[in-house]
C-alpha cells in the first residue's frame, strides 16, 4: 500500500489524494530544540468547541500563530493569530522551501499524555480553499495517526509519528479522507503538533 516517492518520503493514501510522510524532516538535535521551545515558550490553552450540538472542552491545549491579522474558526471556536516567533519562523522557512508552498498561519496542538487525542475529522473549512496543502509537523513522542475513506470508513491506514516528522496533505485528501490522533493506554510523553496552513481570508 505504501509507494515509494523517493529516498525521504513515501505516499501513504491508495487512492483520492495525496498524504507524504518524511519521517526524519528535522535532525534529533533541531527536533529537541524546537519541543523544548514550544513546550516551555508557548502560552497554552484549553478552550471550548462545539461538537454535535454541545459544547465541550478540547482533548488537548492548543495555540494559534500567524500573519497579522489572521483568524481561523472551528468547530465553534474562533481564533485570532499571535504574531510569529522566531522558531515557529524558521520552521515555516524550511516547509515552505521543501514544499515549495506559502503559509500564513500555524495551529498548534500540545498531547500532554496518550489521554489526549484529536477525534476523526476533515481540515476542509471554506477558509482554506479547495485542495488545502497542510504541512504537519510532530515533535515529541510518537504517537499514532489515522486516516480512513470519509464515505466507507475504510480502510484504516495506520502510521507512526515519530520526533521530528513531516506529514504534509495535499490534493483531494480533505475531501475524500478524514484523520485522528488516537488515544492510548500505553504511559506516553508529550507531544507537539504543528499544522501549517494557508487562510484565505474573505
Amino acid at each position: 500500500m505504501h509507494n515509494p516517492i523517493d529516498a525521504d518520503h513515501i505516499n501513504i493514501l491508495p487512492s483520492h489524494g495525496e498524504v507524504l510522510l518524511y519521517p526524519t524532516f528535522f535532525d534529533p538535535e533541531e527536533s529537541d530544540s524546537y519541543f523544548n521551545y514550544l513546550k516551555e515558550d508557548v502560552s497554552w490553552m484549553q478552550e471550548p468547541v462545539i461538537l454535535f450540538g454541545k459544547r465541550v472542552m478540547q482533548p488537548r491545549l492548543t495555540a494559534f500563530f500567524g500573519d497579522k491579522g489572521m483568524e481561523y474558526s472551528y468547530a465553534g471556536l474562533k481564533m485570532k493569530a499571535l504574531e510569529w516567533s522566531l522558531p515557529l519562523l524558521k520552521i515555516k522557512e524550511k516547509l515552505e522551501a521543501k514544499c515549495e508552498h506559502q503559509f500564513n498561519v500555524c495551529l498548534l496542538n500540545y498531547y500532554r499524555d496518550g489521554q489526549d487525542y484529536m477525534g476523526w475529522h476533515r481540515d476542509n473549512e471554506h477558509s482554506l480553499g479547495e485542495f488545502p496543502v497542510i504541512a504537519s509537523v510532530s515533535f515529541g513522542a510518537t504517537r499514532i495517526f489515522q486516516f480512513r475513506d470519509y464515505k466507507e470508513k475504510m480502510p484504516v491506514i495506520s502510521l507512526e509519528l515519530d520526533h521530528g516528522s513531516l506529514v504534509l496533505m495535499k490534493r483531494q485528501t480533505q475531501q475524500y479522507w478524514e484523520h485522528r490522533l488516537t488515544k492510548t493506554t500505553f504511559q506516553v510523553g508529550p507531544r507537539i503538533n504543528l499544522t501549517f496552513r494557508l487562510v484565505h481570508l474573505k
